[in-house]
Formats: structure tokens, sequence, C-alpha cells
């Protein structure tokens, strides 16, 4: 069975699975702030994995790339509750409590866990709505917010250099960033974005950097990357062709035999 994502009132989201499913590529465009009801999460990221664990609070910084697994609790429910810190809400934020921020956010963590009592207390108050018991109204979501953000700077002013950053992405080194997001089956668009670039303009930086579209290269880069974990790790394309971004399977495997004149079962 899927996992189910449904929207409580604005800007929540609530997700729930009874079985193990892995979730596709999100970019993150926004804050969120999220909670793990039960169950867990593994997140996969540029700098690697994290497991989100019961009764967990997590804030997930804008502009990423993530990939999920959901794993159902031993009495087999998965449920996680997010809220979204859009820009608009976070500069109307600013403005009302004339927030500036002179340093950028040092932090290089792509996840933060909170073991913070008063956001966990936050989030159990939106149980009721999860379970329909109670009817939210665009006010009483905006006053939710706010607590969040308040919240969220209690138990971390510095957050405040992250959160009211309204600059675009800064201009990021086309290597360094292709090779750590790679796997990400995600538009070009996308990446260009991540990047700090505009499509036109990441697609001239990277045939300067690489001398071959991005598509060719994502190809050649996974394939690549197959090869190695086919002939020395032994692993089976079937276990990991999804987390190189390859669509299907049959698609995978033309492409192997196209690229290296064998099959995956030859090397």
């Amino acid at each position: 069975m899927e996992a189910k994502a449904e929207i409580i009132f604005d800007r929540f989201v609530y997700s729930c699975a009874f079985e193990k499913y892995r979730g596709q590529e999100e970019f993150i465009p926004e804050h969120f702030l999220g909670f793990q009801l039960s169950g867990e999460t593994h997140a996969f990221h540029a700098d690697g994995q994290v497991v989100i664990r019961e009764n967990t609070v997590v804030f997930v910084p804008k502009n990423q790339l993530i990939r999920t697994i959901k794993y159902p609790s031993r009495e087999g429910n998965y449920q996680f509750l997010a809220i979204t810190l859009d820009t608009a809400a976070l500069q109307r934020y600013a403005a009302e409590n004339k927030i500036r921020i002179s340093t950028p956010y040092s932090g290089k963590q792509k996840l933060f866990f909170k073991p913070d009592e008063f956001l966990r207390s936050f989030f159990i108050s939106l149980t009721p709505y999860i379970n329909h018991n109670k009817e939210a109204t665009p006010k009483l979501a905006d006053l939710k917010i706010r607590e969040a953000i308040e919240l969220l700077l209690q138990s971390n002013p510095d957050f405040k250099n992250l959160l009211f950053d309204f600059s675009e992405p800064h201009k990021s080194d086309l290597r360094e960033f292709m090779q750590q997001n790679y796997m990400f089956n995600v538009p070009v668009a996308t990446l260009a974005r991540l990047t700090g670039r505009s499509l036109s303009g990441f697609k001239r930086d990277f045939a300067r950097a690489f001398g071959v579209t991005p598509k060719l290269w994502l190809k050649e880069r996974r394939l690549e990357e197959a090869y190695y974990l086919i002939k020395q790790k032994q692993q089976k394309p079937a276990d990991f062709y999804l987390d190189l971004g390859f669509e299907n399977l049959s698609h995978f495997y033309f492409s192997f035999r196209q690229k290296y004149g064998v099959t995956t079962s030859e090397v």
C-alpha cells in the first residue's frame, strides 16, 4: 500500500503508511518542521543518510534534495506530521518583529533534530486535526505557524540567521555539487536553482565544466557507479537502480549494455 499524504489545513501535511514505502526524490523549496509520530523515516541527501526516529522533531532547511524510505512501527503504522515555514510567512514575521540578519547561518547540517519538549507539545496539539475532531480556520493556521517560528527561535536563537535569510542561493561549484547529487532524478531546472543559476546559465557553465550536456553526463556518471557496484560490490541492479536515479529496470539494462557492450550478468 502506498503512503498517503493529506493536507490537514493550510501548510500542514500529515503522511501515513502501513507498509515500507520508498518515496521519490523531493526538492525542498521551503523550510519545514516535522514530527515523527510513529515509525521511522530514513532520509538520504547529498551528505549521507540520517534516521528520523519516533517522537523526534526535525527541521529541514530549504533548497535541497532528499529521498526517503518510510518504515512503519512494530504496531504497523507510520505517521509523520509537517508544517511548511514558507517565505511569505517568514517575511511577515521578520517585518513585524523588525528582524534583520547581518551574517548568514554557518551550520552545515542538512537536517536538525530537536529534543525540545515545547516543539513536541506543539505537534501533539495538532493531532485533533488529523483525526478531524476539530476544523481549522486560516487564522488559526497563521497562529500555529507563528508559534512554530517562536519555538524554533527559542530552541536555537542562531536559527534567526537561517530562517530570515531571504537571499537567493549563491553560485556553488558545479563539479562538487554534481558529484554529490548525481543520483537524484530531478529536472535540470531544479539542479540549476540549487546551484544558484538560471537554467541557461547552468547549461552554459555545465558545458564549460564537463564538455557535455547535463543529461548525458548524469547518464554516464550513474552507469559508472552502477558498474562499480556490480563489479566491486557484487550488488544486483534491482537493489540499486532507483537509488542511482534510473526510472525503471529495463531502461537501466538497455543503457548499461549500450555503454559497456555486455550485460550486467556478464560483468
